[in-house]
């Protein structure tokens, strides 16, 4: 089995139609990225050749983070508010010539409102804040897949930090740790959260052995 066909084995049966895992054409590309290639369709592009460099326990957690981002409706889309943007810009000094009232205020909205999309779309703490979600979406679906919850964040964790070791760019890589700091403080969570589903289970069971 290649591993674009082992890949498309651990999509959730839901994105199975309408996700494609293939390799990436660009020059240089990104190790995974994702890409709408048509009315409800997206591609996950692979980096074969840096991929193949990770552990497959680190792939399998990368690849479905990349998944979590679908499944939270957080793909990167080819943006038209620049677009809009100028044509708002041109339509608002335009109408200050003609003094049309009306067509300036829509020409106004039309830009704040591209404005608007674009800071969102540039928001490091969004984009930080997306990424912890399909990292967490990331350790439901490797729980599907029949990890374990300790494992399934080992997994990620040392995916991270693999990251964290071969990107040189300090920016992207401060990124990086910071999804890292946000797994550790889940990961607590999770173990806090099991130890007292533990006790609970063992106090029932010492209720049930000694409480007559």
């Amino acid at each position: 089995m290649s591993e674009l066909q082992r890949l498309k084995s651990l999509l959730p049966p839901e994105n199975e139609s309408w996700v494609f895992v293939e390799a990436a054409a660009a020059i240089d590309p990104p190790l995974i990225t994702l890409e709408e290639i048509g009315r409800d369709e997206v591609e996950i592009q692979i980096d074969l050749d840096e991929w193949d460099n990770y552990a497959i326990d680190h792939r399998n957690l990368l690849f479905w983070h990349e998944v979590g981002k679908i499944q939270n409706d957080t793909i990167p889309r080819d943006g038209w508010e620049m677009a809009a943007l100028a044509i708002g810009l041109g339509g608002a000094i335009g109408e200050l010539w003609v003094q049309d009232g009306l067509l300036l205020l829509l020409a106004l909205g039309l830009s704040s409102f591209a404005g608007y999309r674009l800071y969102l779309k540039n928001n490091s703490e969004k984009k930080l804040q997306d990424a912890i979600y399909a990292d967490e979406r990331a350790i439901d679906l490797a729980c599907r897949f029949g990890y374990s919850i300790p494992n399934a964040y080992k997994s990620l964790g040392g995916a991270l930090k693999e990251l964290i070791e071969k990107t040189r760019k300090k920016k992207k890589r401060s990124f990086f740790e910071d999804r890292l700091d946000a797994l550790r403080k889940s990961a607590e969570k999770a173990r806090s959260e099991l130890s007292q589903q533990e006790g609970s289970e063992k106090s029932v069971s010492s209720e049930n052995v000694y409480g007559q």
